[in-house]
Order: C-alpha cells, then structure tokens, then sequence
C-alpha cells in the first residue's frame, strides 16, 4: 500500500456506497483487510504508509490502535448494511502492514473477534498476518491459532547478512526457521516473502536466499522484484552512487532461477510472484484481488473495494483516529469504475493468474493478438486454443508488455 494517496472524488462521511456496489454482491466473496501502520524502523526500500511508534501519540499510538481499529470494522458494519449490501460472512481477513506483529497478540485477536462478531466467518476461512521474524514468540504465535489465525507471512526477504543490512532488516538469518518452528508448532500454515534485485546482491547471494527458504518447507512463497520509489532512502542512495542501481536483466534472472527452485521444491506458480506447495495454500485473499471481489480496507491509508466502488482512507494515523473518533468515515476519497475500466482492470490482473484470463474477456483487436503472443512464445498455445490466455515463464518476465498488447487502443 503506497503512502501516496491517488485523487478521487470526495467521499461521503457516512461510508454509505451507491447502488452500484449492490449489484451482484450475493455472488461475490468479501474480506477484510486491516492495516497495522507501526514499524520498528523504517526500511530504506519502503514506500509504504508506516510510522515507528515515537512518531505517533493519543489515538494514533500502537496501544490505542485496536480500539480505533475496532470503531472501523463497526462502522463499515453499519455502512453496508444501510447501503443494502446483502449480509456475507467473511471468506479471508488479512492483517498487513507495517508490522502487525509490533502490536500485542492479544490486540490482533481483539481485532479479529470484533471482524467476526460483525460479519461472522466462513467455514475454513483463510485469516492471515504478516510478521517481522524478530517480531514474535511461540506464545504470540500460540495466541493468534487460538483467537482464529490461520497462517503467518514472515519477512524473511534475505538469507544473507549483506543483502538484509542494505534493505535497513532488523532481523539476522538465523531467526528465520527458529520462527518458521515455532509457527508449525503453533498449527499456522507458514509463507515466506522474499526480494530479489537488492543492489550488491549477486546471483548467487539469491541463490542461497532461495535454498535456505526451500529448506524450511514452507507453505508458500512470495518473491518480488525490488521497485525503487521515489522518496526512499534507498532511491537517495542509488541517486549519490553509494549503491548500484537496479538492472532488469538482473532481475530477469533471478526471477527465472527462482521459478526454477522453487518449482523443483514442489510448489507451483499460481500467481506471477507467488509460489503454493498445493492449491489450497494459494493465498486466498490475495486471490480475491485478482478476481475482483470485495474487500473492506481498515487502517490509515488502507483500500477497499465493493461491486467496482473504490475508495481509500486518510493516510495520518492521527488523522484517521481523529475522524473515527468524531463518528465519521475515515474514508479520503473514493471513485466509481464504470464497465470498460473495470474490464481493463479484469485483464490486467486476471493475466497474472496461472489460472489464466477468459480470452472471450477481450475485444476483437485483443483476441486478434493471441496469435501474435504464442508465436512469440509469451502465452502458452495449447491453453490459448481452449480459450485461456496463460503465461509461459517468458510471459511472465513480460506480463506487462503482454497485457498492452491484448488491451483495448
């Protein structure tokens, strides 16, 4: 969740939604994602909407926050349901950040409770929280199973000391299985996040960041190239050339080294970044942005979506608890997608699927370029002739260039 908020139109202090978010809505999942905005330190590759606890106070302090928190999930309890929204139980909850972890166990569970008092939960919902390794115990872990936590996303993103210090981790590599243990012991299902690209790392520093993950076993693994944002410490870094810049060749291979490891360790591709020992351990909530389905977003700065209405909250922690507090929406802005962006945004997202997109999705032009992307070798021949545009290994290092190629002029 970038810390710059886009432009939109204003948005109503009653968190009330048009008509358009009601249309449909029986058919689709809804989840909650809840935005945890506290860091120990500021990572200098982070261009997220976090703040380390000597930055904030009153509302917006780590020991106040699930109260605020609270407030939101019952107001948008309410803001549904007087906008006709037909009552869901919650098919995921993801709990990302910042660092989650930062706040008690037994806030993150008050959390929790609040969501599921409000909307109910499906049965074997999928409840998911990111966490720093050095950011938990076996009985923070023990605390989180207990309240309803189905699974743990450790920050793992290096295994070599080097590669950890110029991403500004505070972690050492060998806390990772030490927390990866304690997590199995707990009975959470476990996934990895990994960054590749840092400058100064070599291919075979991301190799040993691959093998010693693998080695783990875990569930699930996220690898994500790293994006330099302006305003970064890091992007100052690269621009006074005390660090390398980042090389797409690079990352190029690395991701294709990755695919391949990761591969051979038994887990397969069902997004372009993210790897599942089966598929049931996909991640679902982040499936559901893919898909499209709904989502309310608690937390400055955190996102929703229902029935193709968008909108976003006040970025300032303080600002977000001030207007909490007076018994309004904290929401900053909000746009309303009408059908032809809302099919962009289908084709864009739904192409990173391993699952693929329905080629009937695209317009004739767009239909007319599938020939052109498998002799290229960017789509794979035998899905396209069923009628599902798939990436091969190459597509996926180009999934950009190939969704503007199948895009509507």
């Amino acid at each position: 969740m970038p810390s710059t908020l886009p432009l939109g139109d204003p948005a109503p202090s009653d968190g009330l939604l048009p008509a358009q978010a009601v249309e449909g809505a029986a058919e689709r999942a809804f989840g909650l994602y809840v935005h945890i905005p506290f860091c120990a330190v500021r990572c200098g590759y982070c261009d997220f909407n976090t703040y380390t606890a000597t930055e904030l106070g009153g509302g917006a302090s780590q020991d106040a926050y699930a109260g605020t928190a609270i407030s939101e999930v019952q107001l948008a309890g309410r803001a549904l349901m007087q906008s006709g929204l037909p009552a869901r139980r919650l098919s995921t909850v993801f709990f990302g950040g910042g660092t989650p972890t930062l706040l008690p166990a037994d806030d993150l569970a008050l959390i929790l409770r609040a969501a599921i008092d409000q909307w109910g939960i499906e049965d074997g919902a999928e409840v998911t929280t990111e966490a720093n390794p050095d950011s938990v115990t076996p009985e923070s872990l023990a605390i989180l199973k207990a309240a309803g936590f189905t699974r743990v996303s450790f920050g793992m993103q290096s295994a070599v000391p080097h590669v950890l210090k110029v991403l500004d981790r505070t972690h050492t590599p060998s806390r990772v299985p030490q927390v990866v243990q304690w997590a199995r012991e707990a009975g959470l299902a476990v996934s990895l996040d990994l960054i590749y690209g840092t400058p100064g790392e070599s291919l075979d520093d991301w190799q040993h960041s691959l093998e010693t993950a693998l080695s783990y076993q875990p569930d699930h693994i996220s690898a994500y190239a790293l994006i330099v944002e302006d305003g970064t410490k890091l992007a100052a870094q690269i621009r006074r050339g005390e660090v390398p810049g980042i090389d797409d060749d690079d990352h190029a291979d690395k991701y294709e080294l990755a695919d391949q490891l990761i591969t051979e360790a038994g887990l397969s591709w069902y997004e372009v970044s993210n790897w599942a020992r089966t598929p049931e351990q996909a991640c679902r909530h982040n499936l559901a942005y893919w898909r499209g389905d709904d989502w309310w977003g608690v937390g400055p700065g955190a996102h929703s979506h229902v029935g193709g209405v968008r909108w976003w909250n006040v970025k300032h922690p303080t600002a977000y608890a001030g207007r909490l507090g007076q018994g309004l929406s904290p929401a900053a802005g909000r746009e309303t997608l009408d059908a032809g962006t809302r099919s962009v945004e289908r084709i864009m997202l739904e192409a990173r699927l391993s699952s693929g997109l329905d080629v009937e999705a695209l317009d004739a032009a767009g239909r007319r370029a599938v020939a052109g992307l498998i002799a290229d070798e960017l789509v794979d021949a035998p899905a396209a002739f069923q009628g599902r545009l798939v990436l091969t290994l190459k597509g996926r290092l180009l999934a950009d260039a190939v969704v503007r190629r199948v895009l509507p002029d």
